[in-house]
């Protein structure tokens, strides 16, 4: 695998430990905690990562088979541009502004604890074998469209640079929740 795909893949391999070692400790009671009636709790964070993943899957798979069928190849070290740099800069924790997700974002009704934190480690294999998909592509070239508006595209590398900033976010958002003084012991 190219250099910068194989640190993709352990990225999103680290993310699945990370969720993993914060869920797996967890009883339902915790896992379903909100802080206030207004905010995420762990579940509904997990569950947001999910959702994301089922609507971002397929855009990744759209734009790899473009990149295939245009012959889009290319050998790494990739440059992305500012535009995407600069939205993954700003997706990492700690968050710097909250942003509301749009509404095709918002987690559903929490389902069983082991069903949520078992698509959310599908999703993880996922994202790895659509990594498996792009390699020797050239990700700063082939383009990705966001699912939440269709006018917003990055690079392909530069898609799953954000998806892991992401990721990263909410695990930490769900860090602070159980952090919370008045967190159920």
């Amino acid at each position: 695998m190219a250099r910068e795909v194989e640190q993709f893949r352990r990225d999103f391999e680290q993310i699945s430990q990370n969720a993993d070692a914060l869920v797996d400790p967890l009883t339902d009671e915790q896992f379903l905690w909100q802080p206030n009636p207004g905010s995420w709790s762990i579940a509904l964070c997990v569950e947001h990562l999910n959702t994301t993943a089922r609507l971002y899957l397929p855009q990744l798979d759209e734009a790899i088979a473009i990149a295939i069928r245009r012959g889009m190849y290319g050998e790494g070290p990739f440059s992305y541009n500012v535009f995407g740099r600069f939205f993954t800069a700003a997706m990492e924790p700690p968050a710097r502004f909250k942003v509301s997700a749009p509404r095709a974002f918002h987690p559903p009704l929490v389902r069983p604890r082991a069903e949520v934190t078992a698509a959310f480690r599908a999703y993880q294999v996922q994202f790895v074998d659509r990594l498996r998909q792009a390699n020797g592509l050239d990700l700063a070239r082939a383009k990705v469209r966001s699912p939440g508006y269709s006018w917003l595209r990055f690079s392909l590398g530069s898609g799953f640079a954000l998806m892991l900033a992401h990721e990263r976010r909410h695990l930490w958002q769900a860090r602070n929740v159980a952090a919370n003084p008045n967190f159920p012991k």
